[in-house]
């Protein structure tokens, strides 16, 4: 149903909405080595698809209704209604600093009379409408800093059968914990009309955590922000979206736990994620002597002493497996998924307290571009264990969850829980768009394939 239209998606208004004013006083949050560090990398952009509220319930009640919730969660996330301010030290080095003012987050209606439900779920090619549906494209954490833009911006679209809100968050303010913690509040709030002190989300600290030898705040080595920066071309990408049931995630893990040593235990998660890195391999036709890579994201909370769950900051780090092509290929589904076990299982509490102190001296930043990023090699973010589709807002569950524009590169994986949810997962793919046209014709891969 999408029409010819340049532009299908219309920005009706825009407003900038402020944390209640009880909120906590303003402070400043300094940022971490981990936040830092993918200061340099586009905004995290999630969003949930809804149908459309029962009559009575749409139109600016319905936006009205939401800005309000919005504003209430602001205040319990109050952070993320600040903004990131750049402090020059001796004009040889600079800090940043998320200064929590109540300036407030940016709250976008939208209409996109033409596009309807069944043209982002209808098929597992995901329509390039749905970037149009996220606020703040391909915009770098760094922006928010020399341009003082909100670090958070949720855009709520009308659709002609149903609600798309999405939202956007600088990364180097916050993680995927942090993102959903907020949009859980934020359902919740709208669906009961709850007090904030009643919401069943963790109590959010939003204190940073350091090392006991790093120095707050952390100078770059730089003369201007800026400087940071690198912007590269975007490739010619195409996405899809495929959907794993219970039973047949548990036929794969089950798979490549026979083909591994009995002192290895592959989890559901490793098992999926080596399906499609061998998959995508496949489809990418590369040579067998190449070296290809996955990239995956290992969380802090539970692992690091002094980060608690419900830390706000950014607590993950990226492990890598690395092999050649005709390695996973010709090895196995369950050596493929060792690989993917052994890098996280590398993970070293001693090992990344050097690093983060290390990092202070010697800083280096994540690049979501470049040769080093595709061609070969896969890298997955997000969890599925994120309750994406708990966020009810008060007219029903999710239908689907997809992504923005945001660090959409060659061999970018995103993973969520489920529709059916109770062990189920999706992964949104992403690649150069004749490998994924040979990946949705690859039998072996989308034999595991539910939706």
């Amino acid at each position: 149903m999408v029409t010819g239209a340049a532009d299908p998606v219309q920005i009706v208004s825009r407003r900038m909405i402020k944390p209640p004013s009880d909120s906590e006083e303003a402070v400043n949050i300094h940022l971490t080595p981990w936040d830092l560090r993918l200061i340099t990398v586009d905004y995290i952009q999630k969003g949930i698809l809804l149908l459309k509220p029962p009559a009575g319930g749409v139109g600016e009640r319905l936006v009205n209704t939401l800005a309000s919730s919005f504003g209430r969660a602001l205040g319990k996330f109050y952070p993320f209604a600040g903004r990131l301010v750049v402090e020059h030290h001796d004009g040889a080095t600079v800090a940043v600093v998320l200064q929590c003012t109540g300036e407030g987050a940016e709250f976008i209606h939208a209409v996109a009379p033409g596009v309807a439900v069944a043209d982002i779920v209808g098929s597992i090619h995901i329509p390039s409408v749905v970037w149009s549906l996220f606020p703040l494209n391909h915009v770098l954490g760094a922006d928010a800093a020399t341009e003082s833009l909100p670090v958070l911006s949720a855009q709520v679209t009308e659709l002609a059968d149903g609600v798309f809100i999405g939202m956007s968050m600088n990364h180097s303010v916050g993680d995927g914990t942090a993102f959903w913690e907020f949009f859980k509040t934020w359902s919740e709030i709208n669906r009961g009309g709850v007090d904030l002190r009643e919401v069943s989300t963790l109590a959010p600290v939003h204190q940073r955590f350091f090392v006991d030898t790093s120095p707050v705040p952390i100078c770059l080595p730089f003369s201007k922000l800026e400087d940071v920066v690198r912007r590269f071309e975007r490739p010619m990408v195409q996405e899809c979206f495929f959907t794993f049931s219970a039973a047949n995630i548990q036929k794969l893990k089950a798979r490549a736990n026979s083909e591994t040593a009995a002192t290895v235990a592959i989890s559901s998660l490793q098992a999926l994620l080596a399906h499609v890195w061998r998959a995508v391999s496949r489809a990418r036709r590369l040579p067998q002597g190449q070296e290809t890579s996955h990239s995956l994201l290992i969380g802090c909370r539970g692992r690091v002493k002094g980060i608690p769950q419900g830390y706000m900051g950014n607590a993950v780090v990226f492990g890598k497996a690395s092999s050649t092509v005709g390695e996973i290929l010709h090895k196995g589904l369950g050596w493929t998924a060792w690989q993917l076990n052994r890098a996280v299982a590398s993970f070293d509490e001693a090992a990344m307290a050097d690093w983060l102190d290390r990092w202070t001296r010697e800083p280096d930043f994540v690049y979501a571009g470049g040769k080093s990023f595709g061609g070969a090699a896969v890298a997955t973010g997000s969890s599925p264990r994120f309750d994406v589709f708990g966020n009810n807002f008060g007219w029903g569950k999710p239908v689907a969850v997809r992504s923005g524009s945001g660090n959409k590169m060659d061999g970018k994986v995103t993973v969520f829980e489920g529709g059916e949810r109770g062990g189920s997962m999706s992964l949104e793919v992403c690649i150069a768009p004749d490998a994924l046209q040979r990946l949705v014709a690859d039998e072996e891969f989308m034999n595991a394939v539910s939706l």
